[in-house]
């Protein structure tokens, strides 16, 4: 199997009562990204501005070229506490996901997520969130699957 081009991930936890501040402090670790509901956000790409829906604190690991979404996955355990009970007490009140971007660089690529990786982020309530990207290839790229035309 063909490793993936690239990956992104990001651990995130979203609730409309959640306290940024709060939820920093019951892991241990910093955010990249928090706001509350409520909040004025202002678009990094456009800058058009808008008021937060819901609460949101996340944390982004380093994108990997070839993905690595395991490696991802461990960086960001790693960086929180590993107290369960923390954990329990944010998922039983939070949606918190692995938000993963999965990039293609032909259309048979993949990769693979340990199972001491999978038990962290099922001991934790955490799911895995997956959006993959194909590549960009015309119809003529002998990277494109095969067809057969009976």
């Amino acid at each position: 199997m063909a490793r993936l081009r690239k990956t992104m991930a990001s651990l995130r936890i979203i609730g409309d009562d959640l306290v940024p501040s709060e939820i920093t402090r019951l892991l241990g670790c910093a955010p990249t990204d928090a706001h509350a509901k409520g909040e004025a956000l202002v678009s990094r790409k456009t800058g058009q501005r808008r008021i937060a829906r819901f609460g949101k604190w996340s944390l982004r690991a380093a994108s990997r070229e070839p993905g690595n979404l395991d490696a991802q996955i461990a960086e960001l355990v790693t960086a929180m506490t590993d107290d369960l009970n923390v954990w329990l007490a944010i998922t039983t009140r939070y949606k918190a996901d692995i938000f993963c971007g999965l990039f293609m660089g032909r259309w048979n690529d993949g990769d693979s997520i340990s199972a001491a990786s999978l038990l962290a982020l099922g001991s934790r309530g955490i799911s895995l969130d997956l959006d993959m990207y194909g590549p960009v290839e015309d119809e003529s790229s002998d990277m494109a699957p095969e067809t057969s035309h009976a």
